[in-house]
């Protein structure tokens, strides 16, 4: 009986540090029903002289190998046993059910987001890990959820009855890539030239100025690049001013005159244009003279 006990114990001690010696599964629960085991091995051996004297006494039948004593420790000591299953499932249990939650989490943060809209898996770091956020776009963008736009770029699809599957602007993957990691975007100065009417030259690439490093993005067949610039170039970025601002230097000295800053003055209103003119010391000598020459035209007539 001792040597059962000895042997039970054992075997024991290798189950407790095969459940619980991972950070998984120790948990107080568990350690627990471990002392628990303990305790009653401890009474069992203390019993085990009078097991031996009532087996001398009356001897029991015979047994098959492997079999337990019919005692009712044993039964206690596998009671216990299916305790410490029960707290390893229930653990096991419990954090099947925190994953399933988080990519519930991530499924309807990305259900709210407008469509078409680009996003990175940044934008979810709040709803679990970036483990679990990565493999639950996979299964999104398996099922057809979600589209994969570049690299760390997704989007839910929009579709048009007219054209299928619409893809988002090149200033808006390009917005979305440098909020990553924080930098300035500014469009390229030739189409900023474009959209304040003053050269009817198209671009034929994607070009964007950014604060960041200069890289190239590839969407399906079309290609973005973005071109790092000095800071100056884009001291008013995001507003209709920082567009006459890339323009005029896109254009060059001997473009911007006075006459091409009238029509600036005319495109942009009188408000945009004083954000435009108090940004005079970022800009160089002969594009600031413009300026002043046309405030010096204008006064006089």
């Amino acid at each position: 009986m001792a040597k059962a006990l000895f042997s039970t114990h054992r075997g024991l001690l290798l189950l407790e540090d095969s459940l619980f010696g991972s950070p998984e599964f120790c948990t107080t629960s568990a350690a627990i029903v471990v002392a628990s085991i303990n305790k009653r091995i401890q009474r069992l051996s203390s019993d085990a002289w009078l097991d031996n004297k009532r087996s001398a006494l009356t001897p029991s039948p015979p047994r098959a190998a492997g079999v337990f004593p019919d005692h009712a420790g044993f039964r206690v000591l596998m009671q216990l046993l299916a305790n410490l299953r029960f707290v390893r499932n229930s653990h096991k249990f419990s954090y099947m059910k925190t994953t399933i939650n988080t990519a519930e989490l991530i499924r309807q943060r990305i259900e709210a987001m407008p469509i078409g809209e680009p996003f990175t898996p940044t934008v979810l770091l709040e709803c679990g890990t970036r483990a679990s956020i990565n493999q639950t776009l996979s299964r999104l963008r398996k099922a057809g959820s979600i589209e994969r736009v570049t690299r760390g770029v997704f989007v839910r699809p929009e579709n048009s009855r007219f054209v299928g599957r619409v893809s988002p602007s090149p200033l808006k993957v390009a917005e979305t890539v440098a909020k990553t990691t924080g930098a300035v975007l500014q469009v390229h100065g030739a189409e900023a030239a474009r959209r304040l009417e003053l050269t009817t030259q198209v671009p034929t690439q994607s070009v964007f100025a950014t604060s960041g490093p200069s890289k190239r993005i590839r969407v399906g067949k079309m290609e973005i690049s973005l071109q790092h610039v000095c800071q100056r170039k884009l001291a008013l970025a995001g507003r209709p001013a920082g567009l006459a601002l890339a323009a005029m230097w896109y254009l060059g000295k001997t473009e911007v005159t006075p006459a091409l800053v009238e029509k600036i003055r005319r495109k942009l209103g009188s408000t945009e244009f004083e954000v435009l003119k108090s940004a005079t010391s970022a800009m160089p000598a002969w594009m600031s003279d413009a300026i002043f020459r046309n405030d010096k035209t204008a006064v006089h007539v």
